[in-house]
């Protein structure tokens, strides 16, 4: 029986062809840590030419081309004078979440299709700006959510699109580390924004809103703290400047009268705070946490449902899927270009997982719940 209920979701894989004949023009913009794979990955695409890179801060650029041994490409001091001189096909921006924004808005504004790293951006009101670029200028701007092409997190979607769950109507999901805080520019207002929700929540957010369609947030009830972060006792000297959240949790209300419990966590006295848990009528699936967001799921899952008036949980195996995921991502994002196809992590979905992080932080200010408000394009 559980063979049968396996068979259901066996997914076909076709072999990808590569066209050669043309070469994409990419650039690099911000050359911080997150850039070192988007590198690696551009390196390993034979239709790819990294031909222009940007970073505020001087010589960092340099060093970064220097020890990827990437030779003869041009280099800025920002991303205006990038994009003024150099006819680009693509960029990757890879900045600091709160300069998400800008430089993207002016990539597709001079006609260079994006990638961009997650989170999308820190405000609703961002988000939207940038959709309205896309929208005028027909390019492609695709957001760097890499666990999308993990065949684990295929796999729940795949249940889930399937109806073996019915309709759904309760999600729990979230995760986070017990002891986790990143450095650098992770933890400051001026820089990143938000804390724990863009690093790791917007991950979790993506697993279960992508399974059931996206669908949009009506109201978010909100929570967010930084006892660990701000305590030299865990956070040492970093505490000091830390003035982002290192725990979030919210109440969701979605259209299709779907709920949504989010939590996620960079430091707490818990490994994890609960497992993935996805309710339909007809049946519910159970998502093991990970340590550390990386991509996939923490275990084989456990489908439970009724066969012939008997309770009955199937194990759906981890599949071992050999492979980069970000090699995927940067593949599906060059693909797109190339063809002119809708972005592979497209903007119409990830503009409300950062409403649903916005609200978050909004609703928690205030106290109370809020609906949420995002503009007409």
């Amino acid at each position: 029986m559980a063979d049968e209920v396996l068979s259901q979701f066996q997914q076909k894989k076709e072999a990808a062809k590569i066209d050669t004949n043309r070469k994409l023009r990419v650039g690099i913009i911000g050359t911080g840590w997150i850039a070192e794979s988007h590198i690696e990955s551009y390196k390993r695409m034979p239709d790819v030419e990294i031909v222009a890179g940007a970073d505020l801060i001087p010589g960092k650029a340099e060093r970064f081309f220097k020890r990827y041994g990437v030779e003869g490409v041009r280099l800025y001091p920002s991303h205006k004078e990038m994009l003024d001189n150099e006819e680009l096909d693509a960029v990757s921006v890879c900045t600091y979440n709160r300069q998400h924004a800008a430089p993207t808005i002016y990539a597709l504004n001079k006609g260079v299709s994006v990638l961009l790293e997650k989170p999308m951006c820190v405000t609703t009101e961002e988000a939207v700006e940038m959709m309205r670029a896309e929208k005028a200028s027909g390019k492609v701007l695709s957001v760097g959510f890499q666990p999308r092409f993990d065949a684990n997190m295929q796999m729940i979607k795949k249940i889930v699109q399937s109806g073996t769950l019915g309709e759904i109507y309760y999600i729990q999901t979230g995760g986070g580390r017990r002891r986790g805080i990143p450095n650098s520019t992770f933890i400051e207002q001026k820089t990143a924004g938000i804390g724990a929700m863009g690093d790791i929540g917007c991950y979790s957010l993506d697993m279960v809103l992508n399974a059931i369609g996206y669908p949009k947030p009506l109201t978010v009830t909100g929570y967010t703290s930084d006892f660990f972060g701000t305590n030299p006792k865990y956070n040492g000297a970093d505490a000091a400047r830390f003035n982002v959240e290192d725990f979030a949790a919210a109440f969701v209300r979605l259209e299709g009268g779907i709920i949504l419990d989010f939590r996620i966590s960079w430091a707490m006295h818990l490994n994890t705070p609960g497992d993935t848990i996805i309710l339909g009528k007809e049946g519910a699936l159970r998502i093991p946490s990970t340590d550390c967001w990386n991509g996939s799921v923490g275990g084989p899952m456990t489908l439970y449902h009724d066969v012939a008036g008997c309770q009955t949980q199937t194990t759906i195996p981890i599949i071992n899927d050999n492979g980069s995921l970000f090699d995927r991502k940067i593949r599906s994002f060059l693909d797109a270009v190339k063809n002119g196809t809708e972005a592979p992590v497209p903007t119409s979905q990830i503009i409300y997982n950062q409403a649903i992080i916005d609200h978050i932080v909004k609703s928690a200010a205030v106290g109370h719940e809020i609906e949420v408000q995002i503009p007409e394009l």
